[in-house]
C-alpha cells in the first residue's frame, strides 16, 4: 500500500498545504511518495526530499506543467496512478481542479475534504456546513482524496531523506492555457496559513470603520485580516478576506471575531481554530457557542481599549 501526494508549489518552494496532505497520507499507512510536477522546480524537489515521512519524490519537468493547470496535472497523475492505493491532494484550488478529473478517469468516487483518517479505507469529512461529520468508507481499489488542511497538523519540513526519481512528462493536452496571475501583496501574513487572524463583520458598519477598528488590533497581534461574508458583500473589504464555507477555511492558533454574529457558513470556516475570541454586543450571537473567550460589549469601545492594553 503506497500513497501519492500531489505537491502544490510555485516551482521554488512547497506550499504549506502540501505538508498537511502528507500527514493525512501517512495516516493511511504504507509508504508516502510526493509528486512534484512543474518546470525548473529543482528547489521544490529539494524541499520535498526533506519532508519527514516521505519515502520518495517523483520529479516531472515540462513547460506545460509549470502552472499546475488541472487538465495537464490530472493526466500526469493518471500516468502514475496504477502504482498507488491512495492519491491525495490538499483541498485547495489546485487540488479541487485536478483530483475530480483523476477520479472521473479512474471511474472511482472521490472522497472530498477529509478531516480525519480512521483506517486505510475509512475517513471523516464535514457535511451540512460543518454541522455534522460523515464517516465514509471508500471501497474503490484506488482512493482519490482531497484533504482539508485544517484537519491535520503539518508534517515536519525537515528531517526527511527521500529518494528522488525522475518520471517522463505526459504530452500537453492543449485544453487550457495559462494567461496570467494576479497576486495580492501584503505585509501581513497570508490569511489561509496565518497563526493569528482578526476578522470583522457587518457590525462594524462601514469599510472605514473596518480599517479603523480591525487593523490596529491586527497590527498589535501580528495577525492576518479576515471578514465575514456579510462584511464582504457589504463592500467593506475584498473577497479574498472572506472566512467561511464559501471563503477560506482557516484554523489559526488565535481567531478574533469582531462584530460577527456567527452564521453557520462562517463558523464552518473557523471553528477549528485553537483559541477563539468573540466580541459582540448581542449575548445571543451564535459566535459565542464556539468561542473560548467571549466579551459582550460595544466593539467600538472594547477593541480600542484592547489595543491600548496591548500597547502597554
Amino acid at each position: 500500500m503506497t500513497s501519492l501526494v500531489i505537491a502544490e508549489h510555485d516551482n521554488q518552494s512547497l506550499k504549506a498545504a502540501t505538508l498537511n496532505a502528507v500527514t493525512a497520507a501517512l495516516a493511511c499507512g504504507g509508504d508516502v511518495h510526493v509528486l512534484v510536477a512543474g518546470h525548473q522546480a529543482g528547489a521544490a524537489v529539494e524541499a520535498a526530499k526533506q519532508v519527514a515521512g516521505v519515502a520518495k519524490v517523483i520529479h516531472v519537468d515540462a513547460p506545460h506543467l509549470e502552472n499546475q493547470l488541472g487538465e495537464n496535472l490530472a493526466e500526469q497523475v493518471l500516468a502514475l496512478a496504477s502504482n498507488y492505493s491512495h492519491i491525495l491532494a490538499p483541498a485547495t484550488a489546485v487540488g479541487k481542479n485536478t483530483l475530480p478529473r483523476v477520479a472521473a478517469k479512474l471511474d472511482v468516487a472521490q472522497v472530498s475534504e477529509i478531516t480525519k483518517v480512521i483506517s486505510a479505507d475509512t475517513f471523516e469529512r464535514p457535511i451540512y456546513a460543518g454541522n455534522a461529520i460523515a464517516t465514509v468508507q471508500a471501497t474503490d481499489a484506488t482512493k482519490v482524496i482531497t484533504v482539508r488542511t485544517t484537519g491535520f497538523d503539518a508534517a515536519a519540513a525537515t528531517g526527511g531523506s527521500a529518494t528522488v526519481e525522475t518520471a517522463p512528462a505526459v504530452a500537453d493536452t492543449a485544453k487550457s492555457t495559462f494567461s496570467g496571475r494576479e497576486i495580492s501583496k501584503s505585509d501581513r501574513p497570508e490569511l489561509a496559513t496565518a497563526k493569528a487572524i482578526v476578522s470583522g463583520g457587518r457590525g462594524l458598519g462601514s469599510s472605514e470603520q473596518y480599517h479603523a477598528i480591525i487593523e490596529p488590533l491586527a497590527d498589535k497581534l501580528g495577525a492576518a485580516l479576515g471578514a465575514s461574508r456579510a462584511a464582504v458583500d457589504a463592500g467593506y473589504v475584498p473577497n479574498d478576506y472572506q472566512v467561511g464555507q464559501t471563503g477560506k477555511i482557516v484554523a489559526p492558533q488565535l481567531y478574533v471575531a469582531v462584530g460577527i454574529s456567527g452564521a453557520i457558513q462562517h463558523l464552518a470556516g473557523m471553528k477549528d481554530s485553537k483559541v477563539i475570541v468573540a466580541i459582540n454586543k448581542d449575548p445571543e450571537a451564535p459566535i459565542f457557542s464556539v468561542a473560548d473567550y467571549g466579551l459582550v460589549a460595544d466593539l467600538f469601545t472594547a477593541v480600542p481599549e484592547l489595543v491600548t492594553e496591548l500597547s502597554k
